[in-house]
């Protein structure tokens, strides 16, 4: 069935699919300039909020990806988008160097809370700060709520246990803007004139890249890159389209199979 689909759009993650940190993934630089000479649109989509978009794509640049800015989408963007439509303040749990994508947005006097990976804030006293707004009303904003990422020293805590802490103690749900949320994938997509079904999303996180973008009506490519860990295809259902060892994998793939 997916062979007969007409391939229009390839989203591709970026933190443990092109790279890990400062380091590219093998190959990958020289199979994104392949998968370019394709008739696709191409985007790349991120949770990261470890830094803001201009750090990004500065550290993208500095290994040599040929990357633009306006094909980045990240979860920080539909993070600030959500907090303009409510027209809230928020209480951002965000690393200092993704608060410039949030330049210009009122914090003063907070009515909401939103939480990226922001190992620094993630102690008791602004914990507690923030489980007190949500009892008094606030919304709680969850940028994502990956259980994990990975680092160049292994695997780290991610945003969702902080997330999901808060949820408990306050008996309340987070509203996640980024992957696996289906209006994530669908954001992405704007502007391309593609489908959903005419797309195929690349990426190291079973649940939230591959599970998400299925679930969004897209194929899903899991690569043994980044966060992945034996048998992750396993923990999703309908299971991943495809299984590759890394990024280059799945462009041959795709420009052998899909196009």
């Amino acid at each position: 069935m997916a062979a007969r689909r007409v391939l229009k759009a390839v989203l591709v993650d970026l933190s443990g699919t092109l790279h890990i940190e400062d380091s590219a993934v093998p190959g990958s630089q020289e199979a994104l300039k392949r998968l370019r000479n394709a008739p696709v649109a191409i985007r790349f989509v991120t949770n990261t909020t470890k830094e803001s978009k201009r750090d990004l794509l500065e550290r993208l640049k500095t290994l040599e990806f040929d990357i633009a800015e306006d094909e980045i989408f990240t979860s920080l963007t539909a993070a600030r988008n959500l907090l303009e439509q409510k027209q809230v303040r928020p209480l951002l749990l965000v690393d200092n160097n993704a608060l410039q994508d949030f330049r210009g947005i009122p914090t003063n006097d907070p009515n909401a809370v939103v939480v990226g990976l922001a190992p620094e804030h993630f102690n008791y006293q602004m914990m507690n700060k923030a489980f007190r707004l949500i009892l008094d009303g606030a919304p709680l904003i969850a940028i994502h709520k990956a259980r994990y990422y990975k680092r160049k020293d292994g695997l780290a805590l991610g945003p969702g246990p902080f997330v999901t802490g808060l949820e408990y103690a306050t008996d309340t749900k987070a509203t996640v803007v980024g992957k696996p949320e289906t209006t994530f994938f669908l954001e992405a997509l704007s502007g391309t004139g593609c489908k959903p079904e005419e797309t195929v999303m690349i990426g190291d996180d079973c649940r939230d890249d591959v599970g998400g973008a299925q679930n969004a009506g897209m194929l899903g490519i899991l690569v043994k890159t980044g966060k992945y860990r034996a048998a992750d295809e396993d923990k999703i259902n309908p299971a991943p389209y495809l299984i590759c060892e890394s990024f280059p994998q799945a462009v041959d793939h795709i420009l052998q199979h899909l196009l």
